[in-house]
This record gives C-alpha cells, sequence and structure tokens, in this order.
C-alpha cells in the first residue's frame, strides 16, 4: 500500500503552464495588492492581443507552479490577492486546485476570463472573490474580434453564471473605430446595463496609432448607465 500522505502527491497545479508573473500589482484587482499569474494558451485570434505569447497553449510555460507556490508562500502578509490571467485561463484543468491553494494561503482570487468556457466558470466561481470579464464587441461581432465560431452564446452564458453567482466582477471591452461604430458600442453598453452589470471599463485599443477615446457626451452617457465606469487609456 501507499503510504505517502496526501499532501505530498502532486496535484493538478502543478501541471498548469504558467507563462508570466507579475510580482505586484495595484491595477489587476480593484482596491487590492496582488499578484498576477499568467496562464499559457488561448483559443482566440484578436488583433489587438496584449500578451501573443501566451496564445500557444502548447509552450510549457516559464515558471513551474512549484516556483510561483513558493513566492506566494514568501509573500502572505504582504500581498491581499492573486489574480489568474492570460491567455485565456480557465483553459487549463489544473487552475481548480491551483485556486484552493491560494485560498488556503489566505489570499482573496480573481480572474481575468474571456468567458469562451461557461462551464469551467461555473465550477471556478465558488473559489473566486472577483471576476473581470471581456465582452469583446456587440453580440454579433464578437465571432469576427477573435476570429472564432460560436463565441457570443458562450461568452452570454459566462456572464449569467457570473451574474447569478453573486461574486464581485466588472465587464471590460476594447474598443477603437476601427473594431465597431460607437453606435454599437451604445448599444452594447445599453445592453449590459439592461442585463444587470454594474462596473463596466472601457479600455482604449492600442496599436501603432492609439484608437481615439470617445467624446464627452458619449463618456456622459456611459456613466449613467452603470454604477462604476471607467475609461482606460491604452
Amino acid at each position: 500500500m501507499n503510504t505517502a500522505s496526501a499532501s505530498s502527491l502532486p496535484s493538478a497545479a502543478d501541471r498548469l503552464r504558467i507563462g508570466g508573473l507579475t510580482r505586484w500589482t495595484s491595477i489587476d484587482f480593484p482596491g487590492r495588492l496582488a499578484a498576477v499569474v499568467y496562464l499559457q494558451g488561448c483559443p482566440w485570434r484578436c488583433s489587438y492581443c496584449h500578451n501573443p505569447e501566451l496564445l500557444d497553449a502548447t509552450h510549457e510555460g516559464r515558471h513551474p507552479w512549484a516556483e510561483v507556490r513558493d513566492f506566494l508562500r514568501a509573500r502572505r502578509g504582504l500581498l491581499d490577492g492573486v489574480v489568474f490571467s492570460g491567455g485565456e485561463p480557465t483553459l487549463q484543468a489544473g487552475l481548480c486546485d491551483a485556486l484552493d491553494e491560494v485560498r488556503s494561503m489566505g489570499f482573496e482570487t480573481g480572474l481575468h476570463t474571456g468567458g469562451m468556457y461557461p462551464e469551467r466558470l461555473a465550477q471556478l466561481l465558488p473559489r473566486l472573490d472577483w471576476v473581470g470579464l471581456d465582452i469583446k464587441g456587440p453580440w454579433e461581432r464578437i465571432d469576427e474580434i477573435t476570429g472564432t465560431r460560436g463565441c457570443s452564446p458562450r461568452v452570454k452564458a459566462s456572464l449569467c453564471h457570473l451574474i447569478d453567482s453573486g461574486v464581485a466582477f466588472e465587464c471590460r471591452t476594447t474598443w477603437g473605430e476601427e473594431l465597431f461604430a460607437v453606435g454599437e458600442l451604445h448599444a452594447l453598453s445599453e445592453q449590459l446595463a439592461s442585463l444587470g452589470v454594474r462596473h463596466w471599463a472601457l479600455q482604449q485599443c492600442r496599436g501603432p496609432s492609439p484608437a481615439a477615446p470617445p467624446g464627452a457626451q458619449e463618456i456622459a452617457a456611459f456613466s449613467a448607465r452603470f454604477e462604476r465606469f471607467e475609461l482606460r487609456a491604452a
């Protein structure tokens, strides 16, 4: 009989492919000082992707989970939380175990996701304190923006799971006029507000020539629709 204790056995978290680690941030987890763990792999190919080096799901990554675990143990009492980002972090099966470990260390947990895997998100929500959900654009444009078919119903389902869960979350949308018109942006904001989204962030699309921000009238209209609206510069 194998007498090794359960605590000495490897967990699914040890198989995480981790492409990057931010050791301290005050902007990725609202109201918390946090570390960000970037997981490898994403099914989408957005033209403005900020982390293209994380797209390849087969890449082994740069940091073993044991290294991240040791780092977090040493930061107990100094950091408030840990955010899992990507890529698309819900792509990796070991995320559940990693969240359990992080919570057992006393950290709050956050997640950045595009919502492509609603069933996996539903499984993760009891382990999360906050979620940032990317709404890539108007529902009928999401497939075009991500270069992937069938995204829109999945993102809607993820949003519904979030709203029903009671977990704190924000939706955020990257926008530039080359992606879709400002009128479509208004329609999207109205739809999100009507669904029950209270916090929405609008992010200017990055590129060789950063997108111009919406005008004062648009910003005023967006602000009126949400409990909290934030315009984030490129």
